[in-house]
């Protein structure tokens, strides 16, 4: 994808995003004070055309050029030699934005557990605020994937004319009961942990790790465990998926927290693109945007058909498929396909 030639060298910043007008939230509350953590890459070219917006999942982070390594980077398809690529840290995640450990500029202290309700529209509301601060009129590209996507959507029904592309990945227009059913049983193993309610900042972490136990089952496809986690020998215990697991967990609790994962998780779960929309038809035919969908021949948590529906009712809706045995996860995993999609997607477009 060339919206531009190379213009300068490409250069990478991280910053702090300040917020001086309170965000107003869907649940009631107002958040009076808080800051986004976010991650340029490359720079604006001269008519300032060449922006493309990412949004992390549920437990990424602004930096995503490291973890979409294979879709961001040099001679990737987004080059920051080409773009000016934007990642924010979603607020309530804890890499930088305002979270559960953020003062409450109400007591003094830490929210912990009075960190109020966000909801994926109120995670948009939040990203607006910041490209109002960074001066960008108009949005080429907006990507996001799971948790992003639904970002993703919310931000381009407000978006309007402003936004040019969306591509959601892996997502739906409004959480099933069965996403809702799984995030809860997560929420319900962190419940179980006995440090559950202390306010410091390990509060919850062995529940956070079967948490993301439960949550890799559902990021995986039942054959690709079966590929790569099956025992080469005959024994009783000490199963390589159940070693599997365990260390997934053990990884997240060493990077994220119980509280921002209780917070986001909660945020996915309140995702309904319809709400005070006339539902959710009317809500994705008033995007203006081009709208590209990406779904998973194997996803068990968003189901293909949910990427589906959305283009369909789109006004200007594409959709396409990863064929893969990673299940949910696929996306971001499997460059060679999205990139084969994207450009098939813009090369249409001219």
């Amino acid at each position: 994808m060339n919206l531009t030639s190379q213009y300068a060298e490409p250069t990478m910043t991280q910053e702090i995003f300040q917020a001086t007008e309170p965000l107003h939230l869907e649940s009631g509350e107002i958040l009076k004070d808080y800051q986004l953590a976010y991650t340029t890459y490359g720079q604006l070219n001269p008519d300032r055309s060449n922006v493309v917006w990412v949004i992390h999942a549920l437990t990424g982070d602004s930096k995503a050029a490291e973890w979409w390594s294979g879709l961001i980077g040099e001679d990737k398809f987004f080059d920051p030699a080409d773009h000016f690529i934007v990642c924010a840290n979603l607020l309530g995640s804890c890499y930088g934005s305002t979270n559960p450990f953020s003062e409450n500029p109400a007591t003094g202290e830490p929210y912990f557990y009075d960190f109020p309700q966000v909801t994926p529209r109120d995670l948009a509301a939040s990203l607006e605020q910041l490209r109002i601060h960074l001066g960008i009129g108009q949005i080429h590209t907006l990507i996001g994937g799971s948790l992003g996507g639904q970002v993703g959507l919310e931000w381009a029904v407000t978006l309007g004319q402003k936004l040019k592309n969306a591509v959601i990945l892996a997502s739906t227009a409004k959480t099933s009961p069965w996403v809702i059913g799984l995030n809860e049983t997560q929420r319900m193993a962190i419940e179980s942990d006995s440090t559950w309610g202390e306010r410091h900042e390990l509060a919850g972490s062995k529940g956070l790790e079967a948490a993301r136990a439960i949550a890799m089952v559902s990021y995986r496809h039942p054959d690709d465990l079966t590929i790569k986690q099956s025992d080469r020998e005959e024994k009783l215990d000490g199963f390589r998926a159940a070693s599997y697991l365990r260390y997934q967990g053990q990884k997240l609790a060493k990077r994220f927290n119980a509280l921002s994962y209780w917070t986001l998780s909660k945020a996915m779960d309140s995702h309904d693109l319809g709400r005070n929309r006339g539902g959710v038809d009317a809500a994705i035919a008033s995007i203006e945007a081009r709208i590209l969908t990406i779904g998973v021949n194997s996803d068990l948590l968003f189901l293909p058909k949910e990427s589906q529906y959305i283009s369909q009712k789109a006004k200007r809706g594409t959709y396409k498929e990863i064929n893969s045995t990673a299940g949910h996860d696929a996306f971001l995993i499997e460059f060679e396909q999205l990139a084969y999609f994207l450009k098939s997607y813009y090369l249409e477009q001219k």
